[in-house]
């Protein structure tokens, strides 16, 4: 057989945004001794292969117990085929109220194959014509920005402002893109430690944000990954659909920082009523199943039955769930801020934010970062990190890192920081030898 030509297979296969994951990780595993401040995951230290076992049972006996289903029907809900919607819509129905605020019918939520499932179904969903396209907070997530790669949905930037979000750039970006006949269907952005910049929207941006996008005739896609990892506990302000009296706003969340990454569990809620004709055609939450059941089918009832049993065994409550987890990420994001100041002072050329949660902090040095600059770092540092510029759509370069504290112990910390502030103080000459 003939090979196939790149050129005749969806344009989206050569494009540098799906390309990104793919070489970060390549890079990560060429140097497997390295310090990694790259990987966004979840702390690892408490896991334990018996609290899959012990989650699974919970969720049975939930089934058996409180639901009152036969033996056998428990039996068939955790191994067969399951509802395209999910089987634990009503357990994230109560985690959302209990941990977010958020009232919502049970029946408005689509159980995913993690928030990225979520994404694409909402983009899919919202994607009717060639002028169809998205907004979003720039530098981006690029999961979302591939997805809509994916769907030949063009993604256009706004701008994020001291404060996460520049309202009047959104409002010029819309009122341009319809003038140029292109239809702006949504607003992509994490209000809550956002990723990669871990900066977080005011309460006050947010109901600006909630308004304008209602002047807009606009849709928000609020991204809640990072939510419960608040630093100063108390401090949070509700996320964008506690705050939702229009059913403006389609909230995303996911399991994997939360729960277990592995079972790969994301969720989204989506309560906008739908009409066909005039008349009600249910919530856009159905249209999603519908697009999800020639995707996917259905989430893996087994990893819902894990998490829907952590769920159980917390109250609910994925706040109370990671405790642990919360107390570490705190720390992290203490001794990397103070590392930080260790190393390069709070006054020199090398600058960072300070996120107020989360799992990243953005790092800005007085030289060029590229992809080139992170192999170095990796081959003659042992240090890895992300560069900025892969969550910049069209960018190669730029003068920004993300670091990611939250896979690390305190060694790890130090260590890697020590061997970063190696690579910051040689990297000018190194590049400029290599140019």
């Amino acid at each position: 057989m003939a090979a196939l030509a790149l050129t005749q297979l969806h344009p989206s296969l050569d494009d540098p945004v799906l390309l990104s994951m793919n070489l970060l990780n390549d890079i990560a595993s060429d140097h497997p001794r390295a310090v990694s401040f790259a990987a966004g995951r979840p702390y690892e230290n408490f896991f334990r292969v018996e609290q899959l076992h012990d989650y699974l049972g919970t969720f049975v006996a939930h089934l058996t117990d409180v639901v009152g289903l036969t033996d056998e029907q428990a039996r068939r809900t955790v191994f067969q085929y399951g509802r395209t919607k999910g089987i634990i819509h009503e357990l994230v129905a109560r985690y959302l109220e209990i941990d977010e605020g958020i009232a919502v019918d049970p029946d408005a939520i689509v159980v995913t194959v993690g928030s990225q499932e979520a994404v694409f179904l909402t983009l899919r969903s919202l994607r009717a014509t060639p002028q169809d396209v998205v907004l979003a907070v720039a530098p981006t997530y690029f999961g979302l920005t591939g997805a809509a790669r994916l769907l030949d949905m063009p993604v256009l930037d706004v701008g994020d402002a001291e404060g996460g979000l520049d309202l009047g750039d959104l409002e010029r970006r819309v009122t341009a893109a319809r003038a140029q006949g292109q239809r702006p269907r949504a607003l992509y952005l994490v209000p809550d430690f956002s990723n990669p910049t871990g900066v977080s929207l005011d309460l006050a941006t947010r109901i600006a944000l909630l308004d304008l996008a209602a002047d807009l005739d606009l849709l928000i896609i609020e991204d809640n990954p990072y939510g419960v990892f608040q630093a100063d506990p108390g401090t949070r302000p509700p996320n964008l659909k506690a705050l939702d009296t229009r059913h403006q706003v389609v909230h995303v969340g996911s399991f994997a920082k939360t729960g277990l990454p592995g079972a790969r569990v994301g969720f989204v809620v989506a309560d906008q009523p739908v009409v066909r004709g005039g008349r009600p055609a249910g919530t856009l939450a159905d249209q999603l199943s519908l697009i999800k059941s020639n995707v996917t089918l259905n989430t893996s009832p087994v990893a819902q039955a894990v998490i829907g049993g952590k769920l159980l065994r917390h109250g609910c409550s994925m706040i109370a769930a990671n405790k642990r987890e919360i107390e570490v990420y705190r720390a992290n994001l203490r001794r990397m801020l103070a590392g930080l100041t260790a190393r390069f002072g709070d006054s020199g050329p090398v600058t960072w934010n300070t996120p107020s949660g989360g799992f990243f902090v953005v790092l800005t040095v007085p030289f060029t970062v590229d992809d080139d600059a992170l192999r170095r770092s990796a081959r003659e540092h042992g240090v890895l990190w992300t560069p900025m510029h892969h969550f910049h759509h069209g960018m190669t370069f730029s003068h920004q890192i993300r670091l990611s504290f939250s896979l690390l112990d305190d060694a790890s910390i130090d260590e890697g920081l020590d061997r970063l502030a190696s690579f910051v103080t040689a990297e000018p000459r190194a590049a400029g030898s290599a140019a």
